[in-house]
């Protein structure tokens, strides 16, 4: 993944992923599963249902210390089955 991201950044530094996914319990669990593999941490993550409950965001912040975890995180949150988008 190519992105410019490393240029705008600057390490280490507070960032904010945003991860939408079916509104099923396990997504949470999910997100901080993968989250703690590359950003150990205590994380309260913010969820949000949608307007017809369907899907929920969840919103939660990591110290990142260099872009690979960055973009490592992207990735592997985007492969979670119920989850549809990462931002």
């Amino acid at each position: 993944m190519k992105t410019k991201l490393n240029e705008l950044l600057e390490f280490p530094c507070a960032f904010t992923y945003k991860v939408m996914g079916s509104a099923q319990p396990e997504l949470v669990g999910k997100v901080l599963e993968v989250v703690q593999r590359h950003a150990p941490g205590d994380y309260s993550p913010q969820v949000k249902p949608s307007s017809k409950g369907n899907y929920h965001s969840v919103s939660i912040t990591i110290t990142a210390t260099h872009i690979e975890q960055v973009e490592t995180l992207y990735e592997e949150l985007g492969s979670i089955d119920i989850v549809r988008m990462v931002l």
